[in-house]
C-alpha cells in the first residue's frame, strides 16, 4: 500500500483504479551493472522500482554525463523512449541489485483508455517530473556547487552510501576532486 499513497500524492485514485494498473505489473530483478535500456533500444516496459537504484546517463565517449536516479517509490524509465515508443538515446543500469515491477507500454494504453483516473494520475506524474527537470536546471545554472551538493544531500542523502561519488558529482554539475572536498567537509 506504500505505493498506492506514493500514487495519492499526485492523484487520489480508487483503490480499484489502483488494482486495475497493479493487477497488469509483472516483477523483474536486475544484478547490480545490468542494464535495463541502452541506446538504440526501444523502452517496452515502464518500471516501477521497489528496491534497489538505477541511474539514466549518457555517455560521449570522453566523459559520463548523468541524467536521473531513481528508487522506492519512483518510476523507472528512459521517458521519451516509453512514452513514444522511440530507440533511447541514454543508458539505464542498475548501480545496485535491483527489484521492478513493471507494466509494458500496450497493457499501459489498455489501461489508461479503461479509466480516466489512471490517465489523470499518470499526467500529474509527467508533470511532476517535468517540474522536477526545471527545477534541476535551476539548481545547476542559479546554485554554487556548494549549495546544489547540499540540495542533493537533503533530498536523497542515502544516495551518498549506494551511489560512486563521480556520478553523483555528475549529476550536480561538480568536478569529482571539488565533490570530494565537499563531502568531506561540507555538513549538510
Amino acid at each position: 500500500m506504500e505505493r498506492y499513497e506514493f500514487f495519492r500524492q499526485f492523484h487520489d485514485i480508487s483503490i480499484t483504479d489502483y488494482h486495475l494498473l497493479t493487477d497488469c505489473l509483472s516483477t523483474r530483478s536486475f544484478k547490480k551493472g545490468e542494464f535495463i535500456t541502452v541506446p538504440g533500444q526501444i523502452q517496452r516496459e515502464l518500471y516501477f522500482v521497489k528496491s534497489g537504484v538505477q541511474m539514466s546517463y549518457f555517455d560521449t565517449g570522453d566523459k559520463i554525463y548523468t541524467l536521473a536516479f531513481t528508487y522506492f517509490p519512483f518510476l523507472c524509465a528512459i521517458a521519451e523512449s516509453f512514452s513514444f515508443q522511440v530507440p533511447s538515446k541514454y543508458f539505464l543500469v542498475c548501480l545496485t541489485d535491483s527489484e521492478l515491477e513493471y507494466i509494458t507500454y500496450n497493457d499501459l494504453q489498455t489501461v489508461v483508455n479503461q479509466s480516466q483516473q489512471i490517465e489523470r494520475l499518470f499526467r500529474r506524474m509527467t508533470e511532476a517530473m517535468l517540474a522536477g527537470m526545471i527545477d534541476l536546471h535551476i539548481e545547476l545554472r542559479a546554485m554554487t556547487i556548494e549549495e546544489r551538493y547540499k540540495t542533493f544531500c537533503r533530498k536523497s542523502p542515502h544516495l551518498l552510501q549506494l551511489v560512486p561519488h563521480k556520478y553523483i558529482a555528475s549529476y550536480l554539475g561538480i568536478d569529482p576532486t571539488n565533490f570530494s572536498k565537499l563531502f568531506n567537509n561540507v555538513i549538510f
